[in-house]
């Protein structure tokens, strides 16, 4: 057998009955302190873009500036899928540590090179190419991370607390949103708005690649989980022909991930700008505004997961979708005319709490849908190709609405994409009591 398919001698995960809290809360660590840096470098990327937007691009306004931004921030989500192809074959071959500690390398590889890419004025065209090259790199990455550690903590967690355990995949995915939007309220703080502009926003990069480092070495004394290291003496065949079976799983994974994902983007990465550009605030007021409202968000994380443990998956996902479908219009109208910094706050954190419904549960629902040998691809592929589509998507087509003078027709959008989602919230089962992990 292959060694990359065994573990180290000692090494074996134990039962998942004998497993201790302890234990588990190691193993959650040992696979969430990766995820947690490599969403830190995805997100920088949004933190730090209205520092950089004209380091890369030639003169012009302010919106086409971040139009550009944006853009190569969509671009980066189109190698998600293939990252999610890719990396979800290799952790269902492999294993999940394997593949996790492929895709903390190449995050590595793409914030060094944004960290190091020189400015339009300095190598002209060759600037926003290797902004281009390093934002496919990390969309692989990520593309990969997802379905993977999604898969991992599902598999590590119990049947009576996969909920909350599997919860801490969107707590690390906010805590490196969040240490992105820390890193720039330090900065802003101890360099002027000028050497932010000129220099200062590399930092964040080159920081995002000496930690992917240290995350590297964590994850190589990751424990694989019980469900993979049963599955490997079976006979192999074709992931993607296995995965072909599941056609209802794959377009359940597309509907819950659509309305859900396109909403997180909005009042997360989207916000920030959306509070300076049209909202009128000063930029150091929508970064302490955001870094508020996601730290609270990433703490109702593990509570809403272990709700579900008691009350189901699905009828949390109804009630994000009941409540988006109701309130996104009134709560992105009067963002728009806010004027206040505790106005902005009790919008976007209301906002923030509905999407928890989604947020807190969606990896360990995906996960429940698929049997062990397809559980990585199943979960990673379909969801990075509607995150690409939607949530990738979401602050060029809120900017493209801004530029025709329509932007309501983008709250509209949000709201519509959430009512899909509902109605395939409303005629799921519920994965808790139909799990595919506990059947393996």
């Amino acid at each position: 057998m292959d060694n990359s398919n065994t573990l180290p001698a000692g090494a074996a995960a134990a039962p998942a009955a004998e497993r201790t809290t302890s234990s588990r809360l190691k193993s959650i660590f040992s696979g969430s302190v990766g995820n947690m840096v490599e969403w830190y470098d995805w997100y920088v990327y949004a933190a730090f873009s209205l520092y950089f937007a004209k380091v890369f691009f030639p003169a012009g306004d302010t919106t086409a500036q971040l139009l550009n931004t944006a853009a190569i921030f969509a671009v980066g989500f189109l190698m998600r899928p293939i990252g999610g192809w890719i990396m979800g074959i290799y952790a269902d071959r492999k294993g999940r540590k394997s593949a996790l500690m492929v895709s903390v390398v190449m995050m590595c590889f793409g914030s060094l090179i944004i960290a190091l890419t020189p400015g339009y004025e300095t190598i002209g065209v060759g600037a926003p190419i290797m902004l281009v090259l390093a934002r496919l790199l990390q969309g692989l990455s990520v593309g990969g991370e997802y379905g993977t550690s999604a898969t991992y903590l599902s598999e590590m967690a119990t049947k009576e607390r996969r909920g909350f355990f599997s919860s801490f995949q969107y707590v690390t995915l906010i805590s490196g949103q969040l240490i992105a939007l820390g890193v720039l309220i330090v900065l802003q703080q101890v360099l002027t708005t000028e050497e932010l502009h000129s220099w200062g926003w590399r930092i964040p990069f080159a920081i995002g690649a000496l930690c992917a480092v240290v995350a590297l070495y964590l994850r190589r004394g990751m424990e694989e989980t019980e469900s993979f290291t049963k599955k490997q003496d079976k006979p192999k065949e074709s992931t993607m022909r296995i995965l072909m079976r599941h056609p209802k799983e794959l377009l359940t994974v597309v509907g819950l991930t659509m309305g859900g994902t396109l909403a997180f983007y909005t009042y997360t990465t989207y916000m920030q700008k959306y509070l300076v550009n049209t909202a009128g605030m000063s930029i150091s007021d929508s970064t302490t505004i955001s870094a508020a409202t996601l730290f609270l968000f990433m703490c109702l994380q593990p509570v809403i997961g272990s709700l579900s443990d008691k009350i189901g998956r699905r009828p949390i996902l109804i009630a994000f979708g009941v409540l988006g479908t109701i309130c996104t219009v009134p709560i992105l109208t009067t963002l728009h005319t806010i004027e206040t910094w505790w106005g902005a706050f009790f919008l976007i954190m209301a906002a923030l709490i509905i999407v928890s419904g989604y947020t807190s549960i969606n990896a360990v629902v995906k996960a429940e849908l698929f049997p062990t040998e397809i559980r990585a691809l199943g979960v990673g592929l379909p969801y990075a190709l509607t995150v690409s589509i939607f949530g990738g998507t979401a602050e060029y087509v809120a900017l493209w609405f801004k530029s025709v003078g329509m932007e309501t027709g983008y709250y509209w959008y949000v709201t519509g994409c959430i009512a899909v989602s509902l109605l395939v919230y409303v005629f799921m089962k519920d994965t808790r009591k139909h799990s595919k992990i506990d059947s393996n």
